[in-house]
């Protein structure tokens, strides 16, 4: 049925009360929970002091957000900041070199920061697969990539390399592994496209530059070889109508995110209260739903405000990065969920739509997504938490394309199309929607969280509360789900509009 298919609008006002009171009701169990175990000894190591003029403790158990937006937040303002201005001098008076200087800083702040065996070990994978890159041979390279990927995620070798480091700051051990971890993902696409470039070859100085480009360095985004190549050597450098308007805009929305973000923590312990199972078990259904919502959420906010960050400075430099992930609240699709775009886009290029094709073969639909999530499992990191989420999302997958093709089947195909309203089947759509909605929830909360909050919550949801509670949560969430769907419609239309004019 049409995706601009419209309801009621007091229909759709009364989906926008039942969501927010709900989300508002079920928060104020969690801001209960949060103020009268505040002193708890259990939550004496993640809950501490706060701003002092909140008067209140804050939750602090997310040690890559604190680490990034507090302890190294100056030390990471005064990289980035120097990058900007001694790009925009470079690009204003060499503008030729302006690629080497990316490189040349770059490479400068990793042995800042990392030291000159990190960088001879990075250096060695790049010389490595950049050698079997010219071979030409995309299976070779492909293999070559995941097998040096895994150095850095399998024991003994793992360790063995993580030897070469030297230092003990706190935030070691993140900057390691993601420089290695997106070092090899950069390298695997470039001999990859290296494979595909029909005269000649690329040369080592290209890959140095992709891969050394700080803003993407430790963190990400990932930027396929193509794209990067295309935009960092493009001859001119001019803004579109109010870009730099636009790029203060997102500057200061992230800054108004972070402390948002500070804020929420000192009055809702979302990330403390999953590792306290004795009191989640004493929570609500409603709380408890509301509990793994929030935390896929965090997640959300957490990578859109670090991507979106490095993304700004990337487009300072007159590059196009990958777009933030897409806001957990608005997916109701395995297809769509991601939090890392960058590293989806690796993905749906190199493996899953090149195995897939156009995703309507169901054999070959299951073939990419194994695939997809092998490859993600090793990306990961193998673990017993990571295979569990791979088998989980790479059955969800799958088992929308069998429900989408389910419903093609005649009668239910006719019976749709010529007995059911287009309202009635975007209802009916919704219900399916709902389902699918806490399926993505329950799946991810099992990485975000742990295995056993998420079988309590399971638990709780679909067994001790039934039938209440499983029927309301999904009734809040249909809500939700039809809300979603009209700023789908309206995003429609808009385009529709604009591919007219």
């Amino acid at each position: 049925m049409g995706l601009t298919t419209a309801l009621p609008k007091v229909e759709l006002y009364l989906y926008s009360l039942v969501l927010t009171m709900a989300v508002l009701w079920s928060a104020s169990w969690i801001y209960e929970a949060s103020t009268e175990n505040m002193s708890k000894q259990t939550f004496k190591q993640s809950v501490k002091r706060g701003w002092s003029y909140i008067g209140r403790k804050m939750d602090v158990a997310d040690f890559e957000w604190v680490m990034w937006f507090t302890k190294f937040r100056n030390y990471i303002l005064f990289a980035l900041s120097g990058h900007v201005l001694f790009a925009k001098a470079i690009s204003m008076s060499f503008p030729q070199h302006r690629s080497l200087y990316f490189m040349a800083y770059g490479i400068l702040a990793v042995l800042a920061t990392m030291g000159f065996s990190y960088f001879a070990l990075i250096l060695s994978h790049c010389i490595l697969l950049y050698g079997i890159g010219l071979a030409k041979k995309k299976w070779l390279c492909f293999a070559a990539g995941l097998c040096s990927l895994a150095t850095f995620k399998i024991e003994p070798v793992a360790s063995w390399q993580t030897g070469f480091v030297t230092g003990t700051f706190q935030l070691q051990d993140v900057l390691f592994y993601g420089g290695t971890g997106f070092t090899i993902m950069r390298c695997m696409s470039f001999a990859l496209e290296n494979a595909e470039k029909k005269d000649g070859n690329y040369s080592i100085l290209d890959l140095l530059i992709y891969n050394f480009y700080l803003p993407f360095f430790f963190f990400g985004p990932v930027m396929t070889f193509d794209q990067f190549h295309t935009q960092i050597n493009q001859s001119k450098f001019a803004r579109k109508e109010n870009e730099v308007w636009n790029i203060g805009k997102y500057a200061l929305l992230h800054l108004a995110v972070i402390i948002l973000v500070d804020i929420f923590f000192h009055y809702l312990y979302i990330l403390t209260i999953p590792s306290d199972l004795k009191l989640a078990t004493m929570l609500s259904d409603w709380a408890l739903a509301c509990l793994a919502y929030f935390n896929l959420v965090y997640d959300w906010v957490k990578a859109a405000v670090l991507f979106g960050v490095v993304g700004t400075v990337a487009r300072l430099d007159y590059l196009d990065p990958p777009k933030p992930p897409k806001c957990i609240t608005m997916l109701y699709v395995f297809a769509e969920t991601h939090f890392d775009r960058g590293i989806n886009d690796w993905l749906c290029k190199y493996v899953y739509d090149y195995l897939g094709e156009d995703h309507t073969n169901i054999l070959k639909e299951l073939l990419a997504t194994v695939c997809t999530f092998l490859v993600t499992t090793l990306w990961l990191g193998p673990g017993n938490v990571v295979y569990i989420w791979s088998v989980c999302n790479c059955f969800g997958l799958n088992f929308e394309l069998w429900v989408q093709k389910f419903f093609e089947l005649e009668p239910l195909a006719s019976v749709e199309a010529k007995q059911m309203s287009m309202a009635m089947s975007r209802r009916i759509r919704a219900i399916f929607g709902a389902a699918n909605f806490w399926a993505i929830i329950m799946y991810n909360i099992l990485s975000l969280n742990s295995v056993d909050f998420a079988l309590l919550v399971a638990q709780r949801l679909f067994l001790v509360g039934f039938p209440l509670s499983p029927i309301s949560i999904l009734f809040v969430t249909y809500c939700g789900v039809q809300l979603i769907k009209e700023n789908e419609r309206r995003l429609a239309l808009e385009a529709e509009k604009e591919k007219k004019e």
